[in-house]
């Protein structure tokens, strides 16, 4: 009987501590969950576009062009072409500074020219310029992808090559008058013009489609950006 009744006591305190475990646990404030579900999730942005995002912006961009009057591309092919000579005077300033520096390296100066040459194509690119070798990617662009007529393309490439030519005349008799093209900066002028001048015309040519190709690059890559940095 003693066995029976201590048995029958253990049994009640093992279910009593059951009752407490789970009334403790249920009373004991939840911690929160960490998963979140899928759709709270946040989105991932990426700091630059993708090759088909970048191509349609591409394409766009020369739609855009094709539906400008006449004035307002010439306006823009004007501004252009004097953001060019910006960018060429700068070279030309800095680089021709060092040519004492580089005489026993030669390729010194020719760093320092491509590295600053390209901010004519920031200024271009930033304040919306029409630059005729941009524009003989981005137009034809938008006539394969059925956006704009096929007329669109000698159109706008001949008038962004006259505006970029006026413009660049322009800054050329600005710089003349003010006396800025003289000293190192005269003479590297002359050495660079003498350069290109000394090749024939079909070498030059395809150097100007490989020249071509890669403003072109430089225009398809800054479409990708999503913002000023980039």
């Amino acid at each position: 009987w003693l066995k029976h009744f201590l048995a029958q006591g253990d049994e009640a305190e093992s279910a009593a501590n059951e009752s407490c475990l789970v009334v403790s646990s249920r009373l004991r404030p939840q911690a929160p969950s960490r998963e979140l579900p899928f759709s709270t999730m946040p989105e991932v942005l990426s700091l630059c576009k993708g090759p088909k995002e970048a191509y349609e912006a591409f394409a766009d961009k020369g739609a855009e062009l094709s539906r400008k009057s006449i004035p307002k591309i010439l306006h823009q092919s004007v501004l252009a072409g004097v953001y060019i000579g910006f960018g060429g005077m700068l070279s030309m300033v800095i680089a021709g500074g060092i040519a004492d520096a580089s005489k026993n390296n030669p390729t010194l100066q020719s760093f320092v020219f491509a590295a600053l040459f390209p901010v004519n194509l920031l200024l271009i690119l930033l304040t919306g310029g029409v630059l005729m070798t941009g524009a003989s990617a981005t137009v034809p662009a938008a006539v394969l992808e059925k956006k704009a007529h096929w007329s669109s393309i000698p159109k706008i490439v001949a008038i962004s090559w006259v505006g970029n030519l006026v413009g660049a005349v322009i800054f050329a008799l600005l710089v003349h008058y003010c006396d800025m093209n003289t000293g190192a900066t005269a003479e590297l002028a002359k050495k660079t013009v003498i350069k290109k001048c000394s090749k024939d015309f079909m070498k030059t040519f395809i150097k100007g489609i490989g020249c071509n190709w890669l403003v072109c690059m430089a225009v398809f890559l800054s479409g990708q950006a999503q913002d000023m940095a980039g």
